[in-house]
């Protein structure tokens, strides 16, 4: 079980916080000796992170039922990575086994946030159609394990001269139905794994829960403080590590 609780730590921290968390939980996975399971355990912790998101935001969620615009890009977005998602499937679970891939996709994650340092400072509050396109083209890349979704959609946002705090919001409310699709896909390996190891996905699941409320806060705070670019240190060094030691 303890285990599970240090991936469902990982899984909670590092989903919010611009460093990939599926990057990480392949990394720990190895260092722990787990394998076979990657993909069922790395979908029942994102569904925690999920359930984060849906508690930080309730709010904004709320207000999202009654705009139809806001709905219409995010399900945009949602339908752009969502089909190359599905076209490349099989290629994007093959990096789950790949070290050497997690650490060039936590370089090309570092690169992006350094590169946000200058555009910290952006005012446009509204989120158009060109934005959701590039958005949904952007997102598609996290599927790669090692690139973070919230650092790619939130950097990209950036990129487009869009304020910080939107940025935030809209970056996680196109989180949602992106991580309920990829949970109803892996449906089949998740029902399977929870058959054989129901103690310990649910204990993972409540632990990435909590700690994801955590860095939510904790990247609330750093976006204001427009330090969003310092995790771009974190994810280069991470990078070197993982392709020296990690096998």
């Amino acid at each position: 079980m303890i285990k599970y609780i240090i991936l469902g730590i990982i899984q909670g921290l590092t989903e919010f916080l611009p460093v990939s968390s599926s990057g990480h939980l392949v990394i720990a996975q190895k260092l722990l000796g787990m394998s076979g399971e990657e993909i069922a355990i790395s979908v029942v912790l994102h569904l925690g992170t999920l359930f984060a998101v849906v508690a930080f935001f309730r709010k904004d969620i709320l207000k999202l039922l009654r705009d139809i615009k806001l709905i219409s890009l995010i399900l945009l977005v949602t339908l752009i990575t969502g089909t190359i998602g599905l076209l490349g499937k099989d290629f994007f679970e093959s990096l789950f086994s790949s070290a050497k891939a997690v650490g060039f996709s936590f370089a090309f994650t570092g690169i992006v946030l350094l590169l946000t340092r200058k555009f910290m400072d952006a005012k446009r509050d509204k989120v158009g159609l060109r934005d959701a396109i590039i958005l949904g083209f952007a997102q598609a890349l996290a599927i790669i394990p090692g690139i973070s979704r919230s650092g790619i959609t939130i950097s990209t946002l950036l990129f487009r001269k869009i304020d910080k705090q939107t940025c935030f919001k809209f970056s996680f409310l196109v989180s949602i139905p992106i991580i309920l699709g990829a949970t109803l896909l892996e449906a089949r390996k998740v029902d399977l794994a929870l058959r054989s190891d129901f103690i310990n996905l649910v204990t993972g699941f409540i632990v990435s829960l909590f700690t994801g409320l955590l860095a939510l806060w904790i990247l609330k705070l750093v976006i204001t403080r427009a330090k969003f670019y310092y995790f771009g240190y974190y994810c280069i060094a991470l990078a070197i590590l993982t392709m020296v030691f990690i096998r």
